[in-house]
């Protein structure tokens, strides 16, 4: 048995499977985010340990036998995440999010300095991990001197399970500190942001071995000795490992919390002045590109709350049938945006509401707004080369028939959703979970999943999601200035 834990923000999802890659169990675990401030976005650390002892305990009490007969396990996480230790390994503040943009200053100046885009290989963005530790030198000198290790999320959750300081190639590539073309930290990007390399963890490949699980552990659930823990991988590179987008030309969709076009690629093609994130991916010798939007079911849960109802019962209202596009626009920047527009200040803004709308047209509205962003990222990644004839989606807004259907006309793809996708970072864990216990061929083990259906354009309403597309666009560079 494989075990995948995706550490996301809103929650710990785990998929256990077997050695036929079918999953046999799950789990999962809620946590919550704090917004102190504007802009800000933290969580507890040690939240993310008693989630995953939570989904051990749901996994033990469910399936006693399976669990006992685990060999690996694969680690997905929410990126860019700024979790801080002490010399005791012990979180001397809340983890600064991905999605905490407080550093914009701090991002910009980083920016402006040219190794940062030519050793990274993308804009340096508010949400990444080296800005957020500028902003903290700048404005909590006294936790500043006090960081011994800075971890990423999913990281910090190994720490526990093994003991060990580790990361791997494509949740690295989103802190600014990596040197993505070579897969190693950069001394002269840490050094610009004043930090050090004991201060960073050792760097393993997501289908390496990082560690075992502490015999703490495997007592207290009756597991194995030798229970080795992969690499893992990022979440976005973990949900391509699931579905299967592994080689150039592959991509998919992600409807989370954020929004996510991505592209596998089998070299190094850096492009950052798109806006778009050049990572290597979670696979040795292979990168990936990604456009970023920072807010899709993010929006549409913001909506469910502001009119007091559900996100699903509001998409589950409009039916199966793809409308035409409204006379209204919502554009999705509640807490700005990275592709194309790289911009923490913009917000967002419904433009064009009159008295005959309703919620079905309101929500019908933010669905549009947010795959016109997609649009943008699609975009984007054309300007660099980077063309998707075909895409999975995984999400939690994947469910939603009516979304799939408008993406899959507005960016003119066939759209398939995978059986499992719901559960597509925590798979991919899973899978990396086996590679890395059997020493499996990679590119054997991440075909793509079966999918229970496809949608595929409406081509009678491409041109008016075309043009209704275009008066999007048009907004972006008014909106900035108000």
């Amino acid at each position: 048995m494989y075990l995948g834990l995706d550490l996301g923000t809103s929650g710990l999802k785990a998929a256990l499977i077997d050695e036929h890659q079918r999953i046999v169990a799950t789990a999962h675990s809620a946590l919550t985010e704090s917004r102190p401030k504007p802009g800000w976005s933290e969580q507890d650390p040690e939240s993310w340990i008693t989630a995953a002892i939570d989904v051990f305990d749901q996994l033990k009490a469910s399936t006693p036998e399976k669990l006992g007969a685990l060999k690996g396990i694969g680690l997905s996480g929410q990126m860019h995440g700024a979790t801080l230790l002490n010399a005791a390994d012990e979180p001397i503040s809340p983890c600064i999010l991905w999605n905490d943009t407080r550093s914009h200053l701090e991002a910009a100046e980083l920016d402006s300095l040219p190794a940062f885009r030519a050793i990274s290989g993308s804009i340096v963005f508010p949400g990444f991990t080296a800005p957020k530790l500028r902003w903290i030198e700048n404005n909590a000198p006294d936790l500043f001197e006090k960081v011994q290790k800075v971890l990423l999320p999913k990281d910090f959750l190994r720490l526990w399970l093994t003991g060990t300081y580790a990361s791997e190639m494509s949740d690295a590539s989103g802190t600014s500190w990596l040197d993505v073309a070579n897969r190693c930290w950069s001394p002269e990007l840490l050094e610009l942001s004043h930090m050090r390399r004991d201060q960073m963890p050792e760097l393993v490949e997501g289908t390496q071995v990082s560690g075992e699980l502490r015999s703490e552990l495997t007592q207290r659930w009756g597991l194995p000795k030798g229970v080795v823990v992969a690499g893992g991988a990022g979440d976005n590179a973990a949900s391509a490992i699931a579905v299967g987008a592994v080689s150039a030309g592959s991509g998919f969709i992600s409807l989370g919390t954020s929004g996510v076009l991505f592209a596998a690629n089998d070299g190094y093609q850096p492009a950052p002045e798109s806006a778009v994130h050049t990572f290597c991916h979670a696979l040795p010798d292979a990168w990936h590109q990604m456009g970023v939007i920072l807010s899709a079911t993010d929006a549409l849960n913001w909506y469910a709350k502001l009119v007091g109802d559900s996100a699903g019962n509001l998409t589950n209202a409009l039916g199966d049938e793809l409308q035409k596009p409204g006379s209204n626009l919502f554009l999705p920047y509640l807490g700005g945006e990275r592709t194309p527009h790289n911009d923490a200040a913009v917000r967002g803004a419904f433009l064009g509401l009159s008295h005959g709308d309703d919620t079905q047209a309101l929500t019908r509205t933010v669905l549009e707004g947010v795959a016109f962003a997609f649009r943008d990222c699609q975009e984007a990644l054309l300007s660099t080369g980077t063309k998707l004839d075909r895409l999975t989606a995984v999400g939690g807004g994947s469910q939603s028939n009516y979304w799939l259907s408008l993406l899959a006309t507005v960016l003119n793809v066939p759209i398939d959703r995978p059986t499992a996708g719901d559960f597509g970072g925590a798979f991919g864990a899973a899978r990396l979970g086996l590679i890395a216990s059997e020493g499996a061929d990679p590119v054997a083990i991440c075909t793509p999943p079966s999918s229970v259906e496809t949608f595929l354009p409406e081509q009678n309403l491409c041109a008016a999601f075309s043009d209704a597309y275009a008066r999007f666009a048009q907004t972006y560079p008014v909106l900035k200035d108000l």
